[in-house]
């Protein structure tokens, strides 16, 4: 089985006159989570499918370790994907559905149920072997899946969209469950997600992908205080966009200060037109004749300690070094 690191080199993809991917270059190290970033038709899961071999290549070169796998089936390929769906047999029991796929090798009934009953200890599901995945909660379908789809030992697991069927508080627990399966197994994780927060909690690396092509790659504290783009400022949301002099720059809303109107000429004004409690933060939007809509995050101390309405004049600033200029 082929490891190592993967590439995309030049990486294409057309449906006809539609480009779904154009032209990408990428490497993720051999053991890294990575994250494939962005909104609904970038090119995310097309990427992901055509690593998986499900997708067919238009142009371009999928390489993992030392070989090239482009024009591999998708069991030659030392990849395995765990769909959104989890696609579990209803008709068979977890301990069958996770050693499914060694059944089709060929592999005797002991020995594959043997391995089906390591995978699901891994994802602490021993005690349902036996069930039905009717019987089972989302959660616990969703470790099944993960077992069946580490059942063939691969290089690579691809995830698309694993936890979008969750709840928000099971999306947060299991997210953690991958990211701990993925150290410990120690293998590439490729998931493929339209939530920020998600692909910041959970990766190593984030490939921020938009119109077919890729905006931006770089860890999560990277791509989130240094957005290359406006696009990615915009998209990894927690940014400002406004213009500084001749240049367009991104400005944290957390840098963002606010204080009551008391005369003077400030550069910037506004009037707050949103408040929003969210915990330990309060966000206030904020209507400027010069920058349009900004957004600024309070402390929930700071706040309601000296509290804001809706309609305030106020002023606004940040410091010179809280500016981050954008390529575009």
């Amino acid at each position: 089985m082929a490891s190592g690191d993967l590439e995309l080199v030049n990486l294409t993809k057309r449906y006809g006159e539609t480009v779904a991917v154009d032209a990408i270059d990428l490497r993720v190290p051999a053991g890294t989570y990575c994250c494939l970033l962005g909104p609904s038709g970038c090119g995310k899961s097309s990427t992901l499918r055509m690593i998986a071999g499900h997708e067919s290549v238009s142009n371009g070169d999928i390489v993992l370790g030392p070989s090239a796998i482009t024009n591999l089936p998708p069991a030659a390929r030392g990849t395995a994907m765990m769909f959104q769906s989890y696609a579990l047999f209803p008709h068979l029991n977890i301990r069958d559905n996770v050693a499914f796929s060694l059944k089709m090798k060929g592999v005797a009934k002991a020995e594959r149920l043997k391995k089906a009953d390591e995978m699901l200890a891994l994802v602490d599901m021993s005690q349902h072997g036996d069930r039905l995945p009717s019987q089972l909660s989302g959660g616990q379908q969703q470790r099944v899946a993960l077992a069946r789809a580490m059942i063939t030992n691969p290089s690579i697991l691809l995830l698309d969209e694993p936890l979008s069927a969750l709840d928000p508080f099971l999306r947060i627990r299991m997210r953690a469950e991958l990211k701990r399966f993925q150290r410990e197994l120690g293998i590439t994780f490729i998931h493929v997600t339209h939530s920020q927060e998600e692909a910041m909690a959970l990766a190593d690396t984030i490939i921020v992908m938009t119109n077919a092509r890729i905006e931006q790659a770089g860890t999560p504290r990277e791509v989130f205080n240094a957005p290359r783009t406006e696009f990615v400022a915009r998209f990894m949301g927690g940014h400002n966009v406004v213009t500084d002099g001749d240049k367009r720059v991104a400005v944290r809303a957390d840098r963002v200060k606010v204080a009551k109107l008391n005369g003077g000429s400030p550069a910037r004004t506004a009037a707050i037109s949103g408040i929003e409690y969210q915990g330990t933060i309060v966000q206030m939007t904020l209507a400027s004749e010069r920058d349009g809509e900004l957004t600024a995050s309070l402390p929930e101390s700071g706040f309601y300690a000296n509290p804001f309405s809706i309609g305030d004049a106020v002023s606004v600033s940040w410091a010179a070094t809280d500016v981050h200029e954008l390529a575009g």
